[in-house]
């Protein structure tokens, strides 16, 4: 069943159970929230929460419904890279700031043309994750990796400034989330 390592490297992220008052989340187990549990029909408490249905619910929404599996085919490193932040922050988060990185790498459109921040995996970022990657080759793909890290890591510096209970978060965000 765990037959995705990209999955597998979220679930071992992610770690078990977490329950810590500041977290607006609230219970959370395997990286799932008690309410997107439940949207799935889970009626236990969440400690019990099992490695299984967290997988089962990672692989939909944050590995196939966004089309981190069609990145996956070109760049496994930055599908792990957008799965992780998707599963942290939501998938459209990560898709966006991937999409803008290509925007500005692309030398002024004289590599490939401008794509539209949608926040969706569609044949226009995959094409120009392409071109991208032909022009860069692997280097290019870290270089993305680097790039989404550090629109992330910014992000968590707004949440923590926002909000002070998100300090207990912030060390172990960047710990954990950056530079996987």
């Amino acid at each position: 069943m765990f037959t995705n390592p990209v999955i597998n490297s979220v679930l071992k992220n992610e770690g078990g159970y977490v329950d810590h008052p500041n977290d607006t989340g609230g219970p959370t187990h395997w990286g799932i929230t008690e309410k997107t549990a439940r949207s799935y029909g889970y009626t236990g408490k969440m400690v019990d929460f099992t490695k299984e249905d967290a997988y089962l619910i990672l692989e939909k929404n944050y590995w196939y419904q966004p089309g981190f599996d069609k990145v996956y085919a070109i760049a496994p490193v930055l599908a792990l890279e957008l799965c992780d932040t998707g599963t942290n922050m939501g998938p459209v988060v990560g898709i966006k700031w991937l999409q803008r990185w290509l925007n500005v790498f692309n030398h002024e459109e004289a590599h490939y043309a401008d794509i539209t921040v949608d926040g969706k995996i569609g044949p226009g970022t995959l094409k120009a994750l392409t071109q991208f990657l032909e022009k860069r080759g692997t280097e290019g793909a870290g270089v993305l990796v680097i790039s989404l890290n550090c629109s992330q890591g910014q992000r968590y510096l707004e949440l923590a400034e926002g909000r002070t209970a998100n300090e207990s978060f912030v060390y172990g965000w960047m710990k954990g989330r950056i530079n996987l």
